[in-house]
């Protein structure tokens, strides 16, 4: 793989060269959220589907800290929930909701749900973000709500109703339960991830202090354009990556 320019995206010569590449930026993603306290025991977690069996996905293990993972802990599952690389067991929610959403959305190869503090804060709204904030515009008539909680996701069913209520969303709050972002790459999922659940801390904030003023309509809509594409969700995950592999090289074994 030629190395790519600052600001451009990479291209591979091999399937395994994009795999290597796929599981270091999903190892570094796990770090970040560990940095950032989104673990919470053992929930959580981040997929990756595989750039050639595309009904696998790359998967944390089950019980392992986002903190100490590494791109060779990572799993891969099938579409039965098996183990079919790796030495670890998969967590049982993170195929259920995310086996189902990958299905849903064959043109998204990444997806990310974890309890963090803010996120599963705001959750127990059940309502959407507002548009306050020039960062949370990326998510203004791109999220959706699942108004529903039945427990710990442990049926597939229940996937395919987070995923019905994600649609063609990037992102799904779940009632009392957290946030939900996808992409098209490892890098776009993971970003959308932390700056929702930094705009739930944002709204939090602005709500407690007083009444916050929202963007019109109009305004909010051409926001979403700029800050809200593919690319711009993969570009703000650029400066995280390089600042935690610098920090924490051993991820990328």
């Amino acid at each position: 793989m030629s190395k790519p320019l600052p600001y451009e995206m990479p291209t591979f010569d091999s399937v395994a060269e994009h795999r290597v590449h796929l599981k270091q930026r999903l190892a570094a993603a796990f770090r970040l959220f560990g940095k950032f306290g989104f673990s919470e025991g053992v929930a959580g977690h981040i997929t990756a589907r595989d750039p050639e069996l595309t009904d696998h996905f790359w998967v944390n293990p089950f019980a392992v800290d986002f903190s100490l993972i590494t791109a060779s802990d990572l799993i891969l599952v099938n579409h039965e929930g098996e183990v079919v690389e790796g030495r670890w067991a998969v967590n049982t929610a993170a195929f259920a909701i995310h086996s189902q959403v990958h299905a849903a959305r064959p043109d998204m190869n990444a997806a990310a749900h974890a309890h963090s503090i803010h996120g599963k804060a705001f959750s127990s709204l059940g309502r959407p973000l507002d548009p306050i904030t020039q960062d949370v515009c990326a998510f203004y008539g791109d999220h959706a709500v699942f108004d529903d909680y039945t427990g710990v996701v442990l049926d597939i069913e229940e996937g395919k109703r987070i995923a019905h209520a994600l649609g063609d969303n990037k992102a799904a709050i779940l009632r009392n339960h957290g946030l939900l972002t996808v992409g098209e790459t490892v890098d776009e999922a993971a970003w959308w991830f932390i700056t929702m659940e930094r705009s739930c801390q944002a709204q939090l904030l602005a709500s407690a202090a007083g009444t916050p003023v929202l963007i019109d309509h109009d305004m909010g809509l051409l926001t979403q354009t700029q800050v809200g594409s593919h690319v711009a969700g993969w570009l703000s995950f650029q400066p995280l990556y390089e600042q935690i592999v610098r920090a924490q090289p051993d991820l990328l074994h």
